[in-house]
């Protein structure tokens, strides 16, 4: 009786708190709670999809819950295409939008697109060759010759000779790559233009290509799962994607005759060039001998007329995204290397903030406006 009698006391007082609670939140004020809620759409590339997470869980709880941002990992293509269309708020892509799409997108909104680096790209080979864990160390024109199906083997003389520390197995090598528009494709075909003619003429590079052989699989979470499921396979991921799942990568040489192992010291490396101011530039291959060479940016997509994109329907939608694109290229950095990304250098984050400048809502240099105010 005494444990009924604490219950229905209990249930009382609880009871009592909610009454009284209810007249500090009214109505009204979780309605205006409600409406101040600002929510930012995104899609694209699905190599920095965990960065953009992280950037996004952390945003949402500095600003009290009350800005969310919702980025769906479709690839690099996908971005593309949505931000054409005017589906999306931004876009994602490690592939920099073309003078013909730049141009389509200026007829359509009397402004520019902005390519805004967000984060550093860096694709490496990953593979699944029973017994060696780590390594293995691959050449360009290795890589070349087994995406052309002309390096079958594991246990090719080529391969071998490259790594005679290892006892590496007679299996077979399957060889695959990304069946979506991807900007990891991009990176690594124009890895692969740079080191070969034939695969610069016949193939080319773009986020997506004509295979030559191998199995599709859509996003870096596709590629990653047949190589980590099937023995003698090999594919590309972003560096974050095989520390990740802890899939096995190899050491690639570059241009100086280094072995480089992907690290973020190795694709800030690659970085250290001069950049155009609209950064649109592609780095592989680079010459920095301590370099890793297949290495790019990831960049946001973002109108400069803001008002002229029609997922994004009022100013104060502009202002926040406004606002998000200046943390994470700012404070989000620090989240970078936690993930297995390399953080910007000082040069990008420069030219990301003089194009920030000119973003505007109708003809208001709202860009150059917060940002003033943060001085």
């Amino acid at each position: 009786m005494k444990t009924q009698f604490l219950s229905k006391t209990n249930l009382m007082i609880i009871s009592l708190l909610v009454f009284l609670l209810s007249g500090v939140f009214s109505t009204e004020e979780i309605k205006a709670q409600t409406r101040n809620r600002v929510d930012l759409i995104g899609a694209g590339a699905s190599f920095p999809a965990p960065l953009v997470t992280a950037m996004a869980d952390e945003y949402r709880d500095l600003t009290n819950r009350r800005v969310t941002i919702n980025y769906q990992s479709i690839g690099s293509g996908g971005g593309i295409r949505q931000f054409g269309e005017q589906t999306i708020m931004f876009g994602m892509t490690e592939a920099f939008l073309s003078d013909e799409i730049m141009a389509d997108v200026e007829s359509k909104t009397g402004g520019r697109a902005f390519n805004m680096p967000i984060t550093l790209a860096d694709v490496v080979a990953t593979y699944n060759v029973p017994g060696i864990d780590k390594g293995m160390v691959l050449s360009g024109d290795v890589l070349v010759d087994i995406y052309m199906g002309r390096i079958t083997r594991w246990n090719d003389r080529r391969i071998v000779n490259l790594n005679p520390s290892l006892n590496i197995p007679a299996i077979p090598i399957t060889v695959v790559h990304r069946s979506d528009g991807s900007g990891s494709t991009n990176l690594w075909t124009s890895y692969f233009s740079r080191i070969s003619n034939e695969w610069k003429s016949n193939i080319g590079f773009g986020t997506s290509v004509s295979w030559p052989t191998g199995v599709g699989a859509n996003g870096n979470e596709g590629v990653a799962g047949i190589v980590m499921n099937t023995p003698g396979a090999i594919g590309y991921n972003s560096l974050a994607y095989a520390l990740i799942n802890d899939i096995s990568y190899a050491s690639i040489i570059n241009s100086s005759g280094n072995a480089i192992t992907p690290s973020f010291e190795a694709t800030t490396a690659a970085a250290n060039i001069d950049l155009p101011e609209d950064t649109r530039i592609l780095f592989t291959n680079t010459p920095n001998p301590q370099g890793y060479p297949i290495a790019g940016f990831a960049w946001m997509l973002v109108n400069e007329n803001l008002d002229k994109n029609n997922a994004i329907t009022n100013r104060t939608q502009a202002i926040e995204l406004v606002e998000f694109i200046i943390w994470s290229i700012t404070d989000g950095q620090k989240l970078s290397e936690m993930l297995g990304y390399a953080q910007l250098p000082k040069a990008a984050i420069e030219k990301n903030m003089n194009m920030i400048k000119q973003l505007k809502w109708n003809g208001e240099p709202i860009g150059k406006e917060i940002l003033n105010k943060r001085q």
